[in-house]
């Protein structure tokens, strides 16, 4: 049970198959996985569900940073800036597994368009007692979006992959990613929202979601994954279709339709 700013955290959940099977046909697959199965890299965001009644959760939508193991960073845009997954040994549907979540560290610095605060989360994902997953996920906190404030710089994206595969977004893939991984905030599914008070051109297609076509692309590519790391360097709007990009080497990317950067990543086998 979450409680306001504890140390740690602890959740069980059973990694009901039928949930991971809805996220194989929002993504395209055939729906095969049964009890039993391994579950795909990544697929663990489908669990563990942070559920907050509404009076708890922030104007973004998500749980109010004073609640919970985030303290209050004095910043109110929340962004996935990445993070690192280390991958022991596989989740199996219908079996129960254990989450516990940790702070870290914190940070705070003054960045090219203002004040930033980063969060590190730590979760280690256990089944029948022993460790599956380890994650580190980073998040920032930014000031309001400002009219006037310069927009963030953007870097080209490579062009030497020995392999890339396009995708394309819409405001329905986006709300189903939400549902299936109980995310509320409002940028990936509130237009209104997203451009009148993020400051965003358009719904903003989830970081998760491109980091969980990159290591799912990574598998297909050299085979099962030890590691994961992905780093967030420019949005995406749900109206852009972009390029999921791996060479042998396990260096990925994501190239947005004007070639610039979006995601970097490193997957391991």
């Amino acid at each position: 049970m979450k409680n306001a700013l504890a140390d740690s955290t602890r959740q069980t959940d059973v990694l009901d198959p039928a949930r991971a099977r809805a996220c194989q046909v929002m993504l395209g697959q055939e729906p095969t996985i049964a009890a039993g199965d391994a579950l795909p890299p990544f697929f663990h965001q489908l669990y563990f569900w942070d559920a907050q009644p509404t009076g708890a959760l922030g104007r973004d939508g998500h749980p109010r940073t004073d609640t919970g193991l985030i303290p209050d960073m004095g910043l109110p845009r929340r962004m996935w800036a990445g993070g690192r997954l280390e991958f022991h040994a596989p989740l199996l549907a219908g079996v129960e597994a254990v989450e516990t979540s940790a702070i870290q560290a914190t940070n705070r610095k003054e960045g090219r368009t203002g004040p930033l605060a980063f969060v590190t989360l730590r979760h280690e994902f256990w089944q029948g007692g022993a460790p599956c997953v380890t994650e580190y996920q980073d998040l920032v906190y930014r000031e309001e979006a400002r009219p006037d404030a310069p927009r963030p710089a953007t870097r080209p994206a490579a062009t030497d992959e020995d392999a890339a595969e396009a995708h394309s977004f819409d405001s329905t893939l986006l709300f189903r990613y939400s549902a299936l991984t109980f995310n509320g905030h409002r940028i990936h599914y509130d237009l209104d929202y997203a451009r009148d008070v993020e400051g965003y051109a358009g719904l903003v297609t989830h970081g998760p979601l491109l980091a969980q076509l990159l290591m799912l692309m990574a598998e297909r590519q050299q085979g099962p994954l030890k590691a994961f790391s992905f780093r967030a360097a420019s949005p995406v709007m749900h109206f852009e279709t972009v390029d999921t990009c791996w060479k042998a080497d396990g260096t990925m990317w994501v190239r947005g339709p004007d070639g610039r950067l979006c995601v970097e990543a490193e997957a391991t086998s």
